[in-house]
């Protein structure tokens, strides 16, 4: 038994040499010998390089009066070889809306994580699409339906991988093709039909006048007056 008569300012931990070898895995390589070069595979040891090749993409949304950018940043796996690969290696999501800010924090250390583990990261985009708003969703600019922000990061997430070759774009059968085709025709001569008898000879954007029900009222120096009957708002 040893009496320790100095006060302890510090310590450290024996490791045997066997301990010393696990501290830091070589990264997984295949390939190497001879004239073929070795290919290095992502792994969350691998080391952050000095300089990411970055992404970024704007979200905005009805539900919120600021829009969340997207940043998604690649590494350079093997770069000038025949092996070269571009993958996924953090991602930062940037908002003025600091309701948010709590998950979107976690939500970017989680999926920076899973990045940096590698393998096949693309389950990430079906679990994000798959997560639901319990007070309903919105519409994009365009008519396609998103069930939450979650679900649209996820769309952003597969937009990138589609964009670096991790993700095939998505195609549609003959079968599909032609039914759009056929729609798409169906509802162009409709339209065509409707608009003989709807011409108008008023500007476009024209609102609707409810008093002699033509669209036809337009807005001047904040005034609404209709170019119709010249019923105004402003006397």
């Amino acid at each position: 038994m040893m009496k320790i008569e100095k006060k302890i300012v510090g310590y450290t931990v024996k490791q045997s040499a066997g301990d010393k070898k696990s501290e830091k895995p070589e990264y997984k390589r295949e390939g190497g010998g001879g004239n073929r070069a070795e290919v290095i595979r992502m792994h969350e040891k691998l080391e952050r390089p000095e300089v990411l090749i970055g992404s970024t993409y704007k979200v905005k949304t009805p539900i919120s009066d600021h829009a969340m950018y997207v940043t998604i940043n690649d590494i350079i796996l093997n770069e000038g070889t025949e092996f070269e690969k571009r993958r996924p290696f953090e991602v930062f999501i940037n908002s003025k809306n600091l309701d948010h800010y709590q998950w979107i924090v976690a939500l970017t250390r989680i999926i920076s994580a899973v990045f940096r583990k590698g393998g096949d990261v693309t389950f990430l985009v079906d679990e994000l699409k798959a997560v639901f708003d319990p007070r309903g969703g919105y519409w994009q600019p365009g008519g396609k339906y998103m069930p939450s922000i979650i679900a649209e990061l996820g769309y952003v997430i597969e937009k990138h991988l589609i964009s670096i070759g991790m993700l095939a774009a998505p195609e549609l059968d003959e079968g599909q093709r032609k039914m759009i085709e056929k729609k798409r025709a169906e509802y162009e001569e409709s339209k065509k039909q409707r608009d003989a008898f709807a011409k108008s000879d008023y500007p476009e954007g024209a609102q609707l006048c409810t008093k002699c029900s033509t669209a036809a009222v337009i807005t001047m120096e904040g005034c609404r007056t209709c170019l119709s009957c010249g019923d105004s708002k402003c006397g």
